[in-house]
């Protein structure tokens, strides 16, 4: 069994039922099952064939929905791309990943122009177009532009090509200690998986309505409000963005059941002095993933709200989902729940003994939805994938009843907002700045997003500014990784063999 099998058995069993609301227009099971056939179709028709790479440059909508579950069915392999990506960020992902085809949204229309020009591998581009684009301004695509559009204009229709459990369904890109992503290959068993037992952990029924605002293109969305909601048959209530007032109304007009979010988002729907409690008071459960939740503002939307958060954890290589406190027992905040069904974690030791409970170690997993590996790249496979067992990177500890607690990362990894930033992305981008003769950058706590990024400076000549700064990572950099403050030194402390010291400089910067 695969996802595409088993979201089309609901399409059939259920056709009247409601697959997703998106902006007030309902699109039903039915409905959504002829889409999908048609699009994928219509792929098939333009020479899309099964193994090329896919690239998914969408923001939560019908067509990213529509475009996923197609592309697979014919047997594509997908490789999300987050919108926001500068060029810089997209050209790294699309050459590496060898993309062959792209669909994007009309707001990314003049980007993905300039990877057709960039990249000859790309054979075509298909625009999800709300307003039609005119023939005169599609960039010199020529006939290798196509529009959502006129591709679902057919009554044709196909069945899902017959898929492997090894088949490799999607390439997530995440980035690594190197400076450079790298994409975990996850396989249709994985992902089927990981939906299955997520959806069987939390007790998800075709009767939920899940608020689906977390990103499509970041694996915690796809699984938990995307995957796992359409395996059972339940409706997906898509929110294009985030923003308290938009959740509060979508939970009080749809009477929404689940709400899955990173803890900023929670930390803002509880600041939001204009919600109504009572617009969440069919919600049944509450889960928060993508970052550590702090406990004080877990209490704090508790006492508000009266629903419980269950935290959990998981990583793109695992599909991502691990560990989550269970809904069917004792919920202990500040850690991250136990094993989900059918996954194993155990902390070990820096020889890869398992630790004793109670000592930190290395938090480490194996399952059915642990990656295939990273995608040309057997070395950094090799390292992670240790005797099938996936290591993470993260250091925690577990206690007598199997609950696991992170307690720091080993990988030097941001979080915002329950996105991830690696520092040696962000200092590579800063180290190619002329004038600046050492960078290191670190996690600051921030109350609303986590963590922040800070970067220290030391400069080869004195005549360069935060803006200018500011500007030269722009070129590069997703909003989010730009460092949020610039701390410009002398020197950057080192040990006796060079190595810059972050850990001083978070000591120097919570001591100022």
């Amino acid at each position: 069994m695969n996802l595409v099998e088993e979201v089309r058995k609901q399409c059939l069993q259920h056709p009247e039922k409601y697959a997703f609301i998106y902006e007030n227009q309902q699109t039903t099971y039915g409905e959504f099952e002829k889409h999908v056939s048609r699009f994928a179709f219509s792929l098939k028709e333009i020479g899309v064939q099964r193994g090329e790479h896919v690239a998914l440059i969408l923001n939560n909508s019908p067509y990213f929905l529509i475009a996923y579950y197609a592309s697979m069915r014919i047997g594509a392999t997908l490789i999300p791309i987050n919108p926001i990506y500068t060029m810089e960020e997209m050209s790294y992902i699309v050459d590496h990943g060898d993309v062959t085809w792209v669909i994007a949204g009309e707001e990314s229309f003049e980007r993905v122009t300039q990877l057709r020009q960039a990249f000859k591998q790309i054979k075509g581009i298909i625009v999800c177009d709300e307003n039609e684009i005119e023939a005169d301004n599609r960039g010199g695509s020529g006939e290798m532009l196509y529009l959502f559009s006129d591709l679902m204009k057919g009554t044709s229709g196909m069945d899902p090509v017959s898929l492997e459990e090894d088949d490799v369904a999607m390439i997530l890109y995440t980035s690594g200690t190197t400076g450079y992503p790298k994409g975990a290959m996850l396989t249709h068993g994985n992902l089927y998986a990981n939906a299955k037992d997520v959806g069987e952990f939390f007790l998800f029924t075709k009767e939920d309505r899940v608020i689906a605002t977390l990103p499509f293109y970041h694996v915690f969305g796809l699984t938990v409000v995307l995957n796992v909601p359409l395996s059972k048959g339940a409706c997906v209530l898509i929110a294009p963005r985030f923003s308290p007032k938009g959740i509060f109304e979508l939970a009080l007009n749809y009477n929404a059941t689940v709400f899955a979010g990173v803890p900023t988002m929670y930390s803002f729907l509880y600041q939001y002095t204009e919600g109504d409690p009572n617009s969440f008071s069919h919600l049944r459960l509450a889960i928060s993933g993508g970052a550590a939740l702090p406990i004080k503002v877990l209490e704090n939307f508790e006492e508000r709200f009266k629903i419980p958060i269950f935290e959990g954890y998981g990583l793109s290589e695992a599909s991502p989902v691990t560990c989550f406190n269970p809904p069917t027992r004792v919920r202990r905040p500040g850690s991250i729940g136990t094993s989900i069904p059918n996954v194993e974690n155990k902390i070990v030791d820096d020889e890869g003994k398992e630790a004793e409970i109670g000592e930190v170690g290395e938090l480490v997993c194996r399952g059915p939805n642990v990656m295939k590996g990273y995608y040309k790249s057997p070395e950094a496979t090799r390292n992670a994938i240790r005797d099938g067992w996936l290591y993470t990177g993260d250091l925690a500890k577990q206690d007598e009843e199997g609950y696991f607690y992170i307690v720091d990362r080993k990988k030097d990894l941001i979080i915002v907002g329950g996105l991830n930033v690696y520092p040696r992305e962000v200092e590579e981008v800063l180290y190619k700045h002329l004038k600046v003769l050492e960078a290191a950058v670190i996690g600051v706590p921030n109350d609303d997003y986590g963590e922040e990024v800070h970067a220290f400076i030391s400069l080869k000549s004195s005549d360069c500014s935060v803006e200018e700064l500011e500007d030269f990572c722009e070129k590069y950099l997703a909003k989010y990784k730009i460092p949020k403050v610039f701390h410009f030194i002398d020197a950057l402390p080192k040990n006796s063999t060079g190595k810059i010291l972050k850990r001083t400089l978070k000591v120097s910067f919570s001591n100022q």
